[in-house]
């Protein structure tokens, strides 16, 4: 056990000069910053998470290794010990509940959604029936579209990256392909698309985005 905590604390000085951000793609258990494999960078993430005061999001379900629903000091060891090998030790989840999903156009996109009330009311809202949205090009490095109805929200002045999706005046979404400063309520973050790819999506006339719980 010494040996392990050990190696825990290692790792945390090794990368702790690093900034992290969360990437998904699909859930997997221990694959705490969502890029699809499980490594060390998760064990770092997990641990900066239960540390408090890091700026770091994860996904907390992929995160819960020993599915006892919430993320714990044991959880990380669990992951160390995968990623060591010679342990006897299984990675699990809980059972997932339908996700919320877009589509833009034709193109399943993957985002990490914000754990907010207008993330809540959203995936309500589009519960028993995909919801599609006209969007339009607009300024040169967004698209935006009317939800159809307000959600609450929570804006913050904020400085958009490509791949954001945000909630504009409570009834509009804007998904960026380039970057804005404004008053926003941040929604989630599509990860398994470059900038360059951003761009090409949402840069070439307006698109239509469609959002389903599955």
């Amino acid at each position: 056990m010494r040996k392990v905590v050990l190696w825990i604390t290692i790792i945390c000085l090794v990368f702790g000069c690093l900034s992290f951000s969360v990437f998904a793609v699909q859930r997997v258990a221990g694959d705490a910053d969502g890029n699809g494999e499980v490594n060390l960078r998760d064990v770092v993430l997990t641990l900066r998470h239960l540390a408090g005061g890091w700026n770091v999001q994860i996904d907390e379900k992929a995160a819960d290794v020993d599915a006892d629903g919430e993320v714990t000091t044991k959880d990380a060891v669990q992951i160390t010990r995968h990623l060591a090998g010679g342990w006897d030790v299984t990675l699990q989840t809980k059972e997932d509940e339908k996700q919320l999903t877009m589509r833009i156009g034709d193109t399943p996109v993957t985002v990490v959604w914000e754990n907010n009330a207008s993330v809540d009311a959203l995936k309500a809202l589009v519960q028993d029936k995909p919801l599609t949205i006209q969007m339009s090009m607009y300024g040169g490095f967004e698209q935006v579209g009317s939800i159809g109805t307000s959600l609450p929200r929570n804006d913050v002045r904020i400085t958009t990256n490509s791949g954001d999706i945000v909630l504009y005046s409570g009834n509009q979404m804007v998904v960026f392909y380039g970057s804005n400063t404004w008053g926003y309520t941040k929604l989630g973050h599509i990860t398994d698309k470059t900038a360059q790819e951003m761009k090409t999506l949402l840069s070439n006339g307006n698109v239509t985005i469609t959002l389903s719980m599955e």
